[in-house]
């Protein structure tokens, strides 16, 4: 499936196109779980994920930084699965954070771009996206409703970084 959407208005590379695409993201999310399942305190975060968990991963951040809608189509994923994975799991501030350094430390491993503006909007979705994982965490029931868009996350002149569909 090719990306239908390789540039933004002004002919801005989605982050996707940046960052190499889909194997760039399937090789980050790979190296990344292996980390996360060795990691004491994210361990038992993570203990029951499927063998397919890091494609899902890739899919879904994949189709949020302006790729392919893999998860959506190929995993039949929704927003709403993807917050509903986080329900009950009562994430901490500190697995969040041990989270977010692992999956920096990560990307550092395996040469994803480090130009500064490439850096931040990465950066700033995973701060983002994290801390909503930890709020939704901790909710009683799946608080997005099942038709909600997907966001997308863009850089440059596309305005903010965050855009629902």
């Amino acid at each position: 499936m090719e990306n239908p959407k390789p540039t933004l208005p002004g002919n801005i590379p989605t982050l996707y196109a940046w960052m190499g695409g889909q194997p760039v993201l399937e090789r980050l999310t790979e190296v990344f779980y292996r980390k996360v399942v060795r990691d004491e305190l994210l361990s038992p975060v993570f203990a029951h994920i499927s063998p397919e968990h890091a494609r899902h991963v890739a899919h879904f951040i994949g189709e949020v930084f302006g790729g392919p809608a893999r998860y959506t189509h190929d995993d039949g994923g929704s927003h709403a699965r993807m917050v509903g994975h986080h329900v009950g799991k009562q994430l901490t501030e500190k697995q969040r954070r041990r989270w977010l350094d692992l999956l920096l430390e990560s990307a550092d491993e395996i040469g994803i771009a480090g130009d500064p503006e490439f850096r931040s909007a990465l950066v700033g979705y995973l701060e983002w996206g994290s801390r909503l994982a930890v709020l939704n965490s901790l909710a009683p029931e799946n608080p997005v409703p099942p038709g909600e868009p997907m966001p997308h996350w863009g850089w440059g002149e596309t305005g903010g970084p965050y855009q629902a569909d």
